[in-house]
This record gives structure tokens, C-alpha cells and sequence, in this order.
């Protein structure tokens, strides 16, 4: 009877683990500093607490309930402290949370800001509607094998050619179909998508403003996206 019980003991492993993560975000507060976090940044307790609206010692409490619940982390550098999301699963598990609240949501009471529709960060890489477009035209084009987690021949070629070259040694997925919160549809994720975030910043084609999620489309990138990937801006 009691090893019976002891295998009921271990069978709840996953559900209590559930429950736990459930927990840490269902605070209205650490909600606002998770949300905070998602634009792949690291912040200080003092920016934080101003974005949550809290006092610092709150703020404190809260970020030491997200770190002991592995949703994020703390990193030191002298005397600073920073933090910022533990991994991009923690992202994407906000991003449907997203998705699946804006749908409950009367679009007669609220509306999405237009440029947080448009183009924002989604942790490392592009999404809103340009990052939507994009993908839309990489999958007509066959950058991507049907099951939407590898890239073709023909794709890796077209991201050579943007100047894209893909580590090796890197053991993130290499692409995935990333379902985006605002338009129900998907943007490019996984390691393609970090890496065209980063070549769209060095070449000029958007900026990003700190502490945001919204990204600005400059005018070399609209002539840019529109060149290649006939996406109007």
C-alpha cells in the first residue's frame, strides 16, 4: 500500500510543477514585469518597478518568486543587478497567453496600438504584422520544408545572400513557425529568426527603443522589405 502510494506521489510530479508555474505568473504585477521582459532585454529592479508601478521592496518580492520559479533570471555585473527572461520557452508560453487573452477580449473595449501591431519584438525576433508578411513570402518562396522547422536548400541560399550565415554549432531549433499574438497568424521564431532580427537591426532597416516592444521600420528598411520580400510598410 505504501509503494502504491509513492507511485500516486510521482505521478503528480508534472501536475504540481504545472500548478507551480501557474502560481508565479497569476500576480497582476509579475504579469506586468514578465510582459516588461519580452522585449529580449535585461533590467534592472528600479526599471521594473516603474514599468509594474510598484515599490522597490514589492518589486524585490516579486522578481525573487519569478527566479525561484525558473521564469527568470538574475544576472549580476558589478554592482548592478539585471533580469531578464530564463529562455525563449518562457517567451513563447507568453506569447499564447497573449494570444489566447486577446481573443476574450471585446475588440469594442480595447484596441491593440497600431505600432505595437506593426512591428514589436517577440523576445528575440520580429513580430507583428511586417514579421507576418515576411514569413508569408518565405513560405510561398520554399525557404522552409513543409514541416516548418528546417530550411530548404533554396532557403538557406536566400538568407546567404541577405548576408545571414547560420552557426553550425548553435543547438537552437533552427526555424520554427511562431504563432503571432495580434494577427493569428505566423512569424518566423528559432534561431533564423533571432538571427534576421539582428541583420535587420545592422543594416538599418528598423531601431529598436529600450525598455519597448515596439520597433521602428526606417526608411531603407521599407524599401528594403518591399524590394525583397514585397512587403508595403
Amino acid at each position: 500500500m505504501l509503494k502504491n502510494v509513492g507511485l500516486l506521489d510521482d505521478s503528480d510530479t508534472l501536475e504540481r510543477s504545472m500548478a507551480a508555474v501557474a502560481a508565479a505568473i497569476s500576480d497582476f504585477s509579475r504579469v506586468k514585469i514578465l510582459c516588461a521582459l519580452m522585449d529580449g532585454r535585461a533590467w534592472t529592479a528600479t526599471e521594473l518597478s516603474v514599468v509594474a508601478d510598484i515599490t522597490s521592496s514589492t518589486t524585490s518580492a516579486h522578481l525573487s518568486r519569478l527566479v525561484s520559479g525558473n521564469l527568470i533570471t538574475c544576472l549580476s555585473q558589478g554592482r548592478h543587478r539585471y533580469y531578464r527572461l530564463a529562455g525563449k520557452d518562457i517567451a513563447e508560453l507568453l506569447e499564447k497567453m497573449m494570444s489566447i487573452s486577446w481573443h476574450r477580449i471585446s475588440p469594442v473595449k480595447t484596441r491593440i496600438p497600431s505600432l505595437l501591431r506593426i512591428a514589436r519584438t517577440c523576445y528575440d525576433h520580429l513580430a507583428g504584422e511586417v514579421a507576418v508578411e515576411i514569413y508569408d513570402f518565405m513560405v510561398s518562396e520554399g525557404w522552409f520544408n513543409v514541416d516548418g522547422i528546417s530550411i530548404t536548400l533554396e532557403g538557406r541560399k536566400q538568407f546567404q545572400q541577405l548576408g545571414i550565415v547560420f552557426d553550425p554549432k548553435t543547438r537552437r531549433k533552427e526555424c520554427c513557425a511562431c504563432l503571432d499574438w495580434s494577427e493569428r497568424r505566423f512569424h518566423l521564431g528559432g534561431y533564423a529568426g533571432a538571427a534576421f532580427l539582428i541583420h535587420c537591426e545592422q543594416k538599418g532597416w528598423l531601431t529598436r527603443t529600450q525598455g519597448f516592444r515596439e520597433v521602428n521600420i526606417t526608411s531603407d528598411g521599407k524599401r528594403a522589405f518591399k524590394k525583397l520580400f514585397n512587403v508595403g510598410v
